[in-house]
């Protein structure tokens, strides 16, 4: 380059230099701060702080998160910073007062800041900042001791430190507050006493301090003292004792929990003088006596009590039931007596929720035509009488709940105009008559339970309006007639269940349509003629009993095609001709077809003494099956003499004639063959591969198989690099419309039913993460489909954690195997777009490396998480996963999305301390979350829970993913923690503990903390 033009150059960059410079210069302290120092530091992976830019003119209007002093015509100072909810994650700024010295308000809720580096603490961070007057750092990761230093802030009036991971005791400063008003410390791991100097901080208008684990005490008497409290939240706080006498200073309560303690004594009639009180929250106590009968009408804002799953007795106090309230909850108690008639006077009244106790009487007459309701629930009484007629009067009635009691008469009429109800069960009474028939047809209603009565009549042909219609249970009742085909379009119809009626006529044939149907129970009815055609496309249709009808007619094949159908039922009916070979295809946990007039051989797989009772009283089936075909073995031993002959004779002809032609055309054959088959493959790769389609195809022999299962064989492949894979080869039956569907594979178009193969190739070729098991590749044709993964040494978690070989995992391998599973499911929770859920995690589906490293794998069941879905509202048609490791609310509604993966994964943490499998003999009717809940409470602690194999060295580390696994295993979603959280929680425990192994008490097993909701305080 010439001289001249280098040295303009040069001149160049430094004028471009010196004007960002000067750009740069433009912006106040504060905010070159921000951008300079804080930015840097913090991770943000969602751009969230992009607009914090260098050639910004006007920060205080476009940065995100940022306020200016409006009294500085400049906008030169940083008043508040807001950073909530934005994904962020960094060490909290020990500078960030000083740099900010105007700073009066800091929101870092709902991220995953954490505690400062070493050379810091949160509480000497927070030393300069003497201008604060809100600091929120909730739902984050802060470690250790509360920060002592906020309670010298001299303006401070809002402190929130819930959500995290603070442990220890309340310092004693946080008596010493000048100016707090609000004081929250929810879900955090305060294990110390709850400290009486609390009381001291007077101008304290809310106090919450719930779900930590307390050392048990009583509610201390200092806290009457705080005479300006609104709000007193100490739900799980681990009291015992009475509710103490101090506590009725506390006039301006409005909010008074103390519920889900270990409180006795009487509910105290002093509450009555509390005349703010919005909300009473005493549920899940041990309280005794009778609720108070007289006062209620000095709380005239009243709203909500909640005294339910306490030793209550008596009646519900007429004075009460004139409130005007909002919800009343007294369910699971011991309440004796009338439900008192007056309380159908509460003007404002719309929810009822008595079920579970032992009340008894008539439901007041009157009950619904003064007030709105809306949720009534008296389940699991002793009421008698009739249904009040007025229940739905105001028209906002949407849960009707009666279930176990002794209610007697007729439904009555106007429940069947109510066009608002979503939910009537009437099960398990003394109920009679035909049922009005608008109720069939109600447009909202998706769940009719009216099983275990004396109703009679038939299913009237309105039930085709009841389009919401999920679930409908009628069994167990004295309804005759025929189905109307008008159930047929009920298109959400998932659970149809009307066994034990007197039901007759053929099934209608638009049944076919109810493609939502996952179980059908008519058994024990009059049912005849044939199965309709087209049963093949029930495809969710996972229960099926017929059993005790007279249908007839033969066993159609098709019902081999339906892919989730593992219960069959048809015994004791008129079905005739062969059990179909396609029947075959099935994964049954249950089939009977005894009974019936079926005839011919049985198909190979039936012919094992396992299924000899599934095909008693047919005496026209043949098998080897001890029992059947008896009658005729003398012709059939006569007959294989002649048999034997014959094919002796030809089998020696076909050997002299076809042996030369054979011997010539057998390297023919042999070598076209191998160079024809692999042409029929086609190969997609996900990765970069050092070794092609014909090295696998040339090892998929019965020496290298290492595993099966039901959908096909997995192999062990050495490839020519000298590295092994793991194919998966999966297996289709040509009778399978529904996977027929496979187009071109290179456009990436697979059918997620096919064994899991399509929704695992779907998955799987767009992950990259170290603890997702590596998809190099796959191979499809016409009749196989071969999925080429990277090998992993060690199997499964399952086969060595429950085996023999289970001394190889000590707890240090355990624990790491633990993270690296948290880390891929977080990854597919948090970090894929949309969110995956896997739907089927378990030991067996965590794959492990030479050095012991885990792999999530198995995505058969995977499924992409809708944006209805991460709300908790999308329903699967059937249970996908494995027994012991399904969610509670996923076996019941089917609802599907990432807390069910997340209790799944606690399952496996439980394994990991235990050494136990989910489901074994020994825990009877248990599972291993119940086991392990069990032990813990009545049989001696920890001690009895951890794998013996353990060495005790680590039993802190071990009670602590202990805590972690039974928090994932909540049978509440909402107190289920993210598996980022999870994530944080595990990686915390080694490092926190090392030091402190010794000595260390091993704590309350308890939930700490729940990072999804809302409103903690209100969590009842």
């Amino acid at each position: 380059m010439p001289p001249l033009r280098r040295h303009l150059t040069a001149a160049l960059l430094l004028l471009l230099a010196a004007a960002a410079a000067v750009s740069s210069a433009t912006l106040p302290p504060d905010f070159l701060y921000l951008v300079n120092t804080l930015k840097p530091t913090i991770s943000d992976p969602t751009s969230s702080l992009s607009s914090w830019s260098p050639s910004s003119t006007s920060p205080c209007s476009s940065w995100t998160g940022v306020s200016c002093d409006p009294a500085d015509p400049l906008n030169a100072t940083v008043t508040s910073l807001d950073l909530s909810g934005l994904e962020l994650a960094a060490p909290f700024p020990s500078d960030i007062c000083l740099r900010l010295p105007r700073l009066s308000s800091l929101n870092l809720s709902n991220n995953t800041f954490s505690s400062p580096t070493a050379d810091s603490t949160l509480s000497s961070a927070l030393v300069g900042c003497s201008r604060l007057v809100g600091l929120d750092l909730s739902q984050n990761l802060f470690t250790g001791s509360l920060p002592e230093s906020v309670a010298s802030l001299p303006l401070l009036t809002y402190l929130d430190l819930s959500g995290n991971n603070f442990s220890g005791n309340f310092p004693e400063r946080y008596g010493r507050f000048p100016r707090l008003e609000v004081l929250s410390v929810v879900y955090n791991l305060l294990d110390g006493k709850i400290a009486p100097f609390l009381g001291n901080v007077s101008s304290l208008k809310m106090l919450n301090l719930s779900y930590n684990p307390f050392v048990p005490g009583r509610v201390p008497d200092e806290l009457g003292n705080l005479t300006n409290l609104e709000i007193l939240w100490m739900t799980e706080c681990g009291l015992v004792g009475e509710i103490p006498v101090s506590l009725r200073r506390l006039k301006k309560l409005k909010d008074f929990d103390l519920a889900l303690n270990s409180l006795v004594g009487v509910i105290p009639s002093w509450i009555m003088e509390l005349t703010n009180l919005v909300q009473i929250e005493l549920y899940n106590n041990s309280l005794t006596g009778e609720l108070p009968q007289t006062g209620w009408s000095n709380l005239s804002g009243l709203r909500n009590i909640d005294a339910s799953m306490n030793r209550l007795t008596g009646i519900i106090p007429e004075e009460l039931t004139r409130l005007p309230l909002e919800s009343l909850n007294l369910y699971e108690n011991d309440l004796q007596g009338d439900l008192h008639p007056s309380i159908a006077e509460s003007p404002g009244l719309y929810e009822l929720r008595v079920f579970k106790n032992r009340l008894s009487g008539v439901l007041p007459p009157d009950l619904g035509k003064k007030a709105p309701l809306r949720w009534v629930d008296v389940s699991s009484n002793e009421f008698v009488g009739e249904i009040p007629q007025g229940l739905c009067d105001k028209g906002a009635l949407e849960e009707l709940l009666m279930l176990e009691n002794s209610f007697s008469g007729r439904i009555p009429e106007s429940l069947a105009k109510c066009e608002t109800l979503t939910r009537l069960r009437l099960g398990d009474n003394k109920l009679s008559g035909d049922i009005p028939p608008g109720l069939w047809g109600l447009p909202s209603i998706y769940l009719l339970d009216l099983s275990d009565n004396g109703f009679t009549g038939s299913i009237g042909e309105e039930i085709a309006g009841a389009q919401s219609l999920s679930v409908l249970t009628l069994s167990r009742n004295n309804f005759s007639g025929s189905l109307p085909s008008g159930l047929g379009s009920l298109v959400n119809l998932g659970d149809f269940s009307s066994s034990d009626n007197g039901l007759n006529g053929s099934l209608p044939d638009s049944f076919v349509n109810l493609g939502q149907l996952v179980r059908l129970d008519l058994h024990n009815n009059d049912f005849s003629g044939f199965l309709p055609k087209g049963m093949g496309a029930l495809k969710k249709l996972n229960e099926l009993n017929l059993a005790h009808n007279r249908i007839s007619g033969p066993v159609p094949g098709e019902l081999g095609d339906l892919p989730v159908l593992n219960y069959l039922d048809l015994s004791e009916n008129k079905f005739s001709g062969g059990v179909p070979d396609e029947l075959q295809n099935l994964k049954l946990n249950q089939l009977n077809m005894s009974f019936n007039l079926l005839s011919g051989a049985l198909p190979p797989m039936f012919s094992a003494e396992m299924y000899r009772k599934s095909f008693l009283g047919n005496p026209g089936l043949c098998s080897d099956i001890r029992g059947f075909c008896s009658n005729r073995s003398r012709m059939r031993s006569a007959g294989y003499a002649w048999m034997l002959r014959v094919i002796f004779i030809l089998t020696g002809l076909v050997l002299i004639l076809g042996g030369g032609w054979f011997y010539i055309k057998y390297k023919e054959y042999k070598e076209g063959k191998k160079a024809a088959d692999k042409t029929k493959w086609t190969l997609m790769s996900f990765h970069k591969l050092g070794f092609s389609e014909d090295e696998i195809l040339d090892c998929l022999d019965e020496d290298n198989v290492i595993g099966s299962g039901s959908s096909g064989k997995v192999y062990k492949v050495l490839v020519s690099s000298g590295e092994a894979v793991a194919v998966k080869k999966l297996w289709r039956s040509s009778k399978n419309k529904e996977i027929d569907g496979y187009g071109d594979v290179e456009a990436g178009n697979y059918d997620a039913q096919d064994g899991g193969f399509g929704a695992e190739v779907r998955t799987l070729r767009k992950i990259r993460h170290k603890n997702i098991v590596k998809l190099w590749c796959c191979c499809v044709t016409k009749d196989c489909k071969l999925l080429v993964y990277e090998y992993m040494p060690n199997g499964s978690l399952s086969d060595l954690l429950h085996s023999s070989k289970s001394g190889l995992l000590d707890w240090p391998t355990r624990y790491r195997i633990a993270i690296d599973a948290a880390e891929g499911l977080s990854y597919l929770h948090h970090d894929c777009v949309p969110p995956i859920v896997h739907r089927d995690v378990k030991s067996g589906n965590i794959l492990l490396d030479a050095e012991f490293g885990a792999r999530v794998a198995d995505f058969g069941v995977a499924k992409v998480a809708s944006s209805t879905a991460a709300k908790g509202h999308e329903s699967m048609s059937v249970i996908a996963g494995s027994c012991g490791y399904i969610a509670p609310e996923y076996a019941y509604t089917l609802r599907v999305n990432e807390k069910s993966d997340i209790y799944s994964f606690g399952v496996v943490l439980l394994e990991l301390v235990t050494g136990r499998q989910p489901v074994d003999p020994e825990f009877g009717e248990k599972d291993l979350v119940k086991w392990v809940c069990v032990t813990l409470n009545q049989k001696g602690g920890v001690d009895g829970v951890i794998d013996p194999k353990l060495d005790s060295c680590f039993k802190e580390e071990i009670c602590r993913v202990l805590n972690i696994g039974l928090q994932c295993t909540s049978p509440l979603p909402i107190n289920r923690p993210s598996m980022r959280r999870v994530v944080k929680s595990l990686q915390g425990i080694s490092a926190e503990n090392a030091a402190k192994r010794s000595g260390k008490d091993e704590g309350k097993l308890t939930s700490y903390y729940n990072d999804d909701a809302s409103d903690p305080g209100s969590a009842a």
